[in-house]
């Protein structure tokens, strides 16, 4: 299987894990596995690596290119929600390491039939786990307006969101929209031509958002990013690349959160609340894609790196 899969922010990444020779590692979203062989090549004998994925293909993809690391490799399908009962299953309680790589693929862009590009005529599908029932064709013609204002003005942050929205209701009365074509049109009919011409691809965000509804990308991230960081050993550090500003926000805040929790008015002279900082932030500010990655591949233009060190 082709899984093509630039890695992005790679090095940044690798160098920021602090990878220990007999460590146990985790990577939350396998994808083409290009994180995952890097830590897997700087295992020794002792060290393990954990790969987890929801995508079919990924996991196919993993194997495939983890074999020649045999034992010391585990690959589960499932969501990163589930990081602590993986791991528990696997008899691992604690790790040194984790990895989270939160952008689309580009194998799932460039698979038209999984409905993630607006650049190609597709069903309406965008699901990241092929065993769940709904697709974004319900979302986009069971949800109400108001629904549909709300996804499309809080995931994509688009300032047309009203306008999409009743757009997509309109049409939809009149026929089902079931490719990527089909919203396309109602997209591109909800924003001024005029200013269609110089933001990019009117469609962007509103697949963007109806994507992060379907998959539950913001709330899995907001509902695990304490358990991540509560299965660190000491000295172990999470790398989290974000695509967006909704998902950065979510691992900055919880970031701090951790590094610095008291919540006592700052004119107390001790501490009452009793809460301990849980480790420090490596990064101050988001380690960003080099000029050069970002010519030779376009999809990193957006990353983010944030890194975190358990105390």
């Amino acid at each position: 299987m082709d899984f093509e899969h630039v890695s992005v922010l790679l090095e940044e990444t690798i160098a920021g894990l602090h990878i220990k020779e007999n460590g146990t590692y985790v990577d939350g979203t396998l994808g083409g596995a290009g994180h995952a062989y890097e830590v897997c090549k700087r295992l020794g004998d002792k060290g393990r690596f954990i790969g987890i994925d929801q995508d079919e293909a990924a996991i196919t993809v993993g194997q495939e290119r983890l074999y020649g690391f045999g034992k010391k490799v585990s690959i589960v399908r499932n969501n990163y929600c589930n990081m602590r009962q993986v791991l528990e299953e696997l008899g691992i309680l604690k790790v040194d390491g984790i990895v989270l790589d939160l952008g689309v693929s580009s194998y799932q862009l460039d698979t038209v039939d999984r409905g993630f590009t607006y650049r190609e005529d597709a069903p309406l599908d965008m699901r990241m786990d092929n065993r769940q029932t709904m697709t974004a064709k319900d979302i986009v013609n069971g949800y109400s307006e108001m629904e549909l204002y709300r996804v499309i003005r809080d995931y994509g942050e688009d300032k047309f969101a009203k306008n999409i929205a009743k757009h997509i209701v309109r049409m939809r009365q009149e026929k089902e929209i079931t490719t990527t074509y089909d919203l396309n049109e109602a997209i591109c009919a909800a924003i001024p031509m005029k200013l269609r011409k110089n933001t990019g691809h009117p469609s962007k965000k509103t697949f963007q958002a109806i994507r992060i509804e379907l998959n539950r990308e913001l709330e899995v991230l907001n509902n695990t990013l304490q358990d991540m960081i509560d299965l660190l050993n000491p000295g172990g550090r999470i790398c989290i690349i974000t695509f967006h500003s909704l998902e950065d926000r979510i691992v900055k805040s919880m970031f701090r959160k951790n590094e610095k929790p008291c919540v006592c008015p700052p004119d107390f002279p001790v501490c009452m609340c009793g809460k301990k900082s849980k480790g420090k932030i490596i990064t101050r500010k988001p380690i960003l894609p080099s000029e050069q990655e970002m010519q030779d591949n376009r999809r990193s233009k957006s990353a983010k790196l944030r890194i975190f060190e358990r105390k």
